[in-house]
């Protein structure tokens, strides 16, 4: 197998610093969201044939002449081709990729990978932003992409009370609600984006937005946690020391190995998981964007029916996407309504703010500006995106939606402007969420301030705030059982009282100068801050923490100190980060599913 190397951010696609994508590679990414392309185009795909006599011509781009994989499968075409993930800050000009037809092609993968010392990596829809697939710039060597957005993408909803879907790694969130809703089943909560794979999400727990309001009453097969805490089974690519070869192996809901398997953060393969699912719900959403933020994140003690811990008690559904240098937040309100309200439309598929999801010229020559390291139009460009928004929901009448879930919860699309964000999920009671946010609104315009004072505008993109509830045992319909250990929104036996988890997500543009500065010094804060009887840190997974003055991912206490301790903290000696680790290197000793950052993170 390859040797251990320590995680290295910096690459030929970075500035030197190490900080950011060059501004070619983010107006190539730029380019790519305006033309409307459903995921980011690769510029070439390379066979082993065209690979090797490439190899041979002097003049060949250095990109497509990495050697193909030995002795590779027959049966299982690869071929050499470009990776980038969402934001374009992670680049990978020449990986070998291949598309397993079938969960058995990816245990042929696996033996085939142990016996030539290479490594797998699972590859969806790449709508992430932390290097836990690979790192920006690698070269890839000894590494094979698997693909599995080509075949891995069966659904099979199973009707019953409550009623569970199995679905393959490969399938989308857009394909898996589609499923569901045809026969009336949902979700509570979904992110976002609908072209997110079922596998790439559970991988890292994603999440909505939602806790159960004033007086509301749970579905059977709901949770307010993560989408990881519906899982009942997951079948996963794992070592069979007996027969000393990878295999499937399924595992069950109540079995204590699943624990480190429901969010694995890249370090297993997961081929087909079975969901809980509940009857679906018909969701109002209401927009406002005449509530100012001062109002919405105002101290407990001024707080009034307009805060945000109010909307939380009133609807138990919310989100806040705040812009920088902004006074009035644009703020979504879902609300359940099983009919349609009088002033409400109707509306029969999602992704229904048009204005949100294309990228205007203003807006282009805004990044221009920024790629060239000119930002000192961020305040004016912050006034002008709010503006939008409520120009937006005006023309498009779209500031009162109804219709079913996952039409009015699934917003945001591939066309929408490419940033950076880091985000924290901290837990605490129900009862400190107002205390959580205006603490949080406080040291962020603070800090904002601090930087533009001496001429800085390391922030250019919104604010986002949303509120879960945590992966309870409970929730899930199978006796005894067991949480995810790696779940951002694990809760803390020893804080019974801590049932939510704020997520505070902060984005900006990822050639913006100075944004891992300000990143750094915001996380430092909510690390000290969150901390006590008050609250809790975890990290957001999919989004960038360990932050330094140079770039995410690459503070070393944070990674090798502040993140296990967050894991273990108030858990069992045997149920935290150690055990987590000792699992996954149990069914994968070789550490074929592993990454360079992985091999930094998991030691």
């Amino acid at each position: 197998m390859e040797p251990r190397r320590e995680y290295d951010p910096v690459s030929p696609e970075t500035s030197p610093a190490g900080t950011r994508p060059s501004r070619r590679a983010f107006l190539a990414g730029v380019g790519a969201a305006t033309a409307g392309a459903l995921a980011w185009t690769p510029v070439f795909r390379v066979t082993p044939s065209q690979a090797r006599t490439r190899a041979g011509n002097a003049t060949a781009n250095a990109t497509t002449t990495a050697a193909p994989p030995p002795d590779f499968p027959s049966s299982i075409p690869v071929y050499q081709q470009a990776y980038q993930n969402w934001s374009g800050a992670i680049v990978v000009d020449n990986a070998w990729t291949c598309a397993p037809a079938t969960p058995a092609d990816v245990v042929t993968l696996a033996n085939w990978a142990l016996a030539n010392g290479y490594r797998l990596r699972a590859k969806g829809m790449s709508h992430n932003w932390s290097p836990i697939l690979l790192p920006n710039g690698s070269t890839a060597a000894n590494y094979v992409l698997l693909d599995t957005t080509q075949h891995l993408t069966n659904v099979t909803v199973n009707p019953g009370t409550p009623a569970t879907v199995t679905v393959q790694a490969g399938a989308t969130m857009d394909a898996l609600t589609t499923a569901l809703a045809s026969q009336n089943y949902g979700f509570a909560a979904i992110p976002a984006p609908g072209d997110i794979t079922i596998g790439g999400m559970l991988a890292i727990n994603a999440h909505g937005s939602a806790i159960p309001a004033t007086g509301e009453t749970p579905l059977k097969g709901q949770t307010y946690g993560s989408l990881s805490n519906l899982i009942l089974s997951l079948t996963a690519v794992v070592w069979d020391a007996a027969k000393n070869q990878y295999a499937l192996k399924t595992f069950q809901r109540s079995d204590p190995d699943i624990r480190p398997f429901l969010a694995h953060l890249g370090r297993a393969f997961i081929t087909e998981v079975t969901l809980q699912v509940a009857a679906n719900q018909n969701l109002r959403c209401q927009s406002w964007f005449n509530v100012p933020a001062s109002t919405l994140f105002a101290p407990p003690s001024q707080a009034g029916s307009s805060s945000f811990a109010s909307y939380v008690n009133q609807s138990g559904r919310l989100e806040v996407i705040w812009f920088p240098f902004t006074a009035d937040p644009w703020l979504k309100v879902w609300t359940i309504s099983p009919s349609k309200p009088l002033f409400s439309s109707q509306v029969t598929s999602p992704y229904n703010y048009s204005f949100a999801n294309s990228v205007t010229t203003q807006e282009n020559t805004f990044f221009d500006q920024v790629a060239t390291g000119d930002t000192s139009g961020t305040p004016s460009f912050e006034g002008f995106a709010i503006s939008l928004v409520g120009t937006g929901l005006i023309t498009t009448g779209t500031w009162d939606i109804w219709g079913q879930s996952q039409d009015v919860l699934l917003y945001v699309k591939p066309t929408t402007a490419r940033i950076v964000e880091a985000g924290f999920a901290i837990i605490t009671s129900r009862a400190s969420i107002q205390q959580v946010v205006s603490d949080f609104y406080t040291q962020y315009s603070s800090l904002l301030a601090s930087f533009q004072s001496n001429g800085q505008f390391p922030m250019n993109g919104p604010v986002e705030i949303r509120v879960t509830g945590l992966d309870q045992a409970k929730d899930v319909v199978t006796a005894g059982a067991r949480q995810p250990i790696l779940s951002s929104t694990r809760p803390r036996p020893d804080h019974p009282e801590w049932d939510v988890a704020v997520w505070l997500d902060m984005g900006t543009l990822p050639v913006t100068p100075g944004y891992s500065e300000f990143y750094a010094q915001m996380e430092s804060w909510i690390w000290s801050h969150y901390t006590g009887s008050y609250a809790a840190v975890r990290p957001e997974w999919s989004k960038a923490w360990a932050c330094t003055p140079t770039a995410p991912w690459t503070n070393a206490s944070t990674l090798g100190s502040a993140i296990p301790a967050a894991v273990n903290a108030g858990q069992a000696s045997d149920d935290g980060w150690q055990t987590a680790i000792a699992i996954l290197s149990q069914y994968d000793p070789n550490k074929v599913f592993s990454s360079p950052f992985l091999d930094t993170l998991f030691g």
